[in-house]
């Protein structure tokens, strides 16, 4: 096959992936807001329930439980997302000087923008993904263990 087809066929997978990558940030982003609510509906229910007594230790474990549940399914997400965001690259790495391989590269440069905007924007998006459930689990657990203690 002549060289311009296998580039053809190689932009074709790539808008597949870039398509995959990107139908995966709603999908994260849904995960970490229903993180959210669950996680103020539970800390909602144990203080209308009298707040951090023994007997409340079944919502403790189930916000633990549903941390746990979070951090796997947001690290799967993303997870596959990486995955994607690999053969990406992968692609374009074979095509440096073709712009329709580049769409994900950023350009070089300092970007215009406050500096509060290129700190926060400059955090990996795995952080708090991952992040967010994991802090929520560590919370529920130590107020499993000051219940028990």
């Amino acid at each position: 096959m002549d060289e311009q087809g296998g580039a053809d066929r190689d932009y074709e997978s790539y808008r597949i992936l870039v398509g995959l990558w990107a139908g995966e940030n709603p999908v994260k982003t849904g995960k970490l807001l229903v993180l959210f609510l669950a996680q103020a509906i539970l800390a909602a229910a144990l203080v209308l329930a009298g707040g951090f007594t023994r007997g409340n230790w079944p919502v403790c474990l189930a916000g633990a439980a549903l941390s746990l549940a979070w951090i796997l399914s947001l690290g799967r997400t993303t997870l596959f997302q990486a995955r994607w965001r690999q053969k990406i690259r992968e692609l374009a790495r074979r095509y440096p000087g073709d712009p329709r391989f580049q769409v994900l590269e950023p350009p070089a440069g300092r970007v215009d923008a406050p500096l509060i905007v290129r700190a926060a924007g400059s955090v990996p998006s795995a952080y708090y993904l991952v992040g967010a459930p994991v802090v929520s689990f560590l919370c529920w657990v130590v107020a499993l263990v000051v219940l028990a203690g």
